[in-house]
Order: structure tokens, then sequence, then C-alpha cells
């Protein structure tokens, strides 16, 4: 275990010779001041990461009318433009560029054919060929990753290493590529306002400095890039399943560089009919939430962000 600038550092670059127990022990220690820490990961992952990097600004570079193609729908799949989000209490909109994907599945899938929320066919660009296996590479990796973590977290909980296993059969894993233009004239602007994730766990691909996390002092610490690594984060949802154990911690990006912020975001969060109920998790305690669908919540807190959902319901409203 190592720190780095307050945010500790779990070693997760070997995943058969990890200890399970002790990296529990581990992350509870470095969660306990904030819900944030970097986790090492295999050095043998570089070519996937350059693969999904490059196809990230080759997407990013192309004509707006081009990104406009695939415009982000109400499952949460596509293109999302700077200025169409603006986090709970936020007074300005936030400057970003978003492409989001989710699993990929079929269409006759029986999630969309429910209706069920944010479940949902990928728009994938179509003049980038490299770009979808570049993309669910990239995603194959993330979710072996989130796999052990949640291994490690149900055990930091009193929990058996498995779990999570059942509520995560057919998982939201969704994916953000972000491009967040400089701010370096405006310091008051974020790319995105200090929010909470809305999910469980997120995990953070980043080149360049921007992310600030709120510590319980109040003072904003920076979540510099450190090679080999992504940035996790526990969620809101994980605070409520977790009966407020492990914390969902404030964090904002402020791009004061001179050229554009590139990162990738991956949500690791339960199947979308999954009920989270802290009382299956710590069956001992008081729970503090009462139970909710995953995709429920998750929707619920999404339409509150993102302008797509608002013209949605605007334009219901006509008769």
């Amino acid at each position: 275990m190592t720190e780095n600038q307050n945010i500790s550092v779990l070693d997760l670059s070997n995943p058969d010779e990890i200890d399970l127990r002790r990296a529990a022990v581990d992350f509870t220690h470095a969660t306990r001041q904030c819900g944030f820490l970097y986790v090492r990961i295999s050095e043998g992952e570089r070519e996937i990461i350059a693969a999904v990097r490059r196809q990230q600004r080759l997407f990013f570079q192309q004509q707006l009318d081009a990104k406009k193609d695939i415009a982000i729908d109400l499952n949460n799949r596509g293109y999302l433009g700077s200025g169409e989000a603006l986090m709970a209490g936020a007074k300005r909109r936030d400057q970003k560029e978003v492409f989001f994907w989710g699993r990929e599945v079929p269409a006759d899938d029986p999630d969309i054919l429910a209706g069920v929320p944010l479940c949902g066919l990928n728009q994938w660009p179509k003049c980038l060929p490299d770009f979808k296996s570049a993309v669910t590479s990239y995603t194959a990796l993330v979710q072996r990753t989130g796999e052990l973590l949640l291994k490690i977290i149900a055990l930091s909980l009193g929990a058996s290493d498995d779990f999570f296993s059942k509520y995560y059969e057919r998982s939201m894993l969704r994916g953000q590529l972000l491009r967040y233009p400089t701010t370096e004239n405006h310091p008051d602007q974020y790319g995105v306002a200090p929010h909470s994730d809305f999910g469980c766990i997120t995990l953070l691909l980043q080149e360049t400095a921007g992310l600030e996390v709120l510590f319980p002092n109040g003072e904003w610490v920076a979540a510099a890039p450190l090679e080999n690594t992504l940035v996790v984060n526990i969620g809101d949802l994980l605070e409520r399943w977790s009966n407020c154990r492990l914390p969902s911690t404030k964090h904002r990006v402020r791009n004061t560089s001179f050229e554009s912020r590139y990162s990738i975001a991956m949500f690791y969060d339960p199947s979308p009919t999954a009920v989270v109920n802290p009382l299956e998790l710590l069956p001992d305690e008081a729970a503090l939430y009462p139970p909710v669908a995953a995709s429920q919540y998750i929707l619920s807190r999404n339409q509150g962000a993102f302008d797509h959902y608002k013209k949605a319901d605007d334009s219901s409203q006509i008769i």
C-alpha cells in the first residue's frame, strides 16, 4: 500500500497472486478518508489502452455533424455535446463532449424487449472501422478489474467474496469517452461541476491532470495521473448498499491546461433489475435506505443531470 497526494494505491497488477483478504483490509484503509483510490493494473494491458485512446481522439476530431449522427438517446447511448449536462446544484453547464456506450447486446435482448431503463443498443460511429473493437476490448479489461474489486469490496464489508455475483449477472457496465476543452482563461468554469457519481463503482483512465477530490476537511485534492493505474471511486448506489460504510465522495474536473483533456470513465453497476437492499449485505444493521432497483435509481439521477431527458419530458407535454 502506497500513498499519492493522500489517495492510496491498491496493487491489482497480478490478479492470480492477490491475497483477497489482505486486499480487503487495504481497501478499507484506502477508503477511510474518502471514497477514492488508485488501482494499479498490469503493464500488459498497454496495447488495449493505446488502441482505445487512438480511437477516442479520432472520434472527437470528427466534424460536429458526424458526431451528432449518433446523438445520445434515452438509454444513454451515443454522443452528448458540450454544455448539455448540468450537475445538481451547479450554476454553469459542464464543458465536455462525451461518447456513451454500454454492454453490447442483441436487439432481442430480454431487457430491451421489456423496456428496462438504460438498456439499449449501442450507437457506433460509421466512419471509424476500428472504433468498436477498441472500445469493446477496453470494456472487457475494465470488467475484469471490476469483478476483482467487487470480491475485495464484499470481503471488506464482512460478506463472502461472491456476494455481488448474483446481482451482476447482466451488469450495467457503461462507459464514457470524454473530451474536456481547455478552461485556462475561465478558472471558474468546470469540465464537470462538483458531484458524486450515481452508481456503484467508477473506474477512470486519465492521461492528464484536472480531476480533484473533496476530502472531509473541505480541501480539494488533485488526483494526478499515475502510470498503469485506474482511479476508482465509490458511487451513491454503493454508499446506500453499504449502509454508508463506504463513502461516495464529491469530485470535479477543471482543465486549466492549454490542451484538451481526455479520459475514459466506466461505471460498473448491477443488473438493471437487481434490487439494492442494505439488509441483504449487512443483515445485522438497521437499514438506512429502502430497497431500490438499480436501473430505476440511476435513471432518476440521470434525468436530473442531462438535457436529453428534459427535452423528452417537455415534448411529452405537447398535445
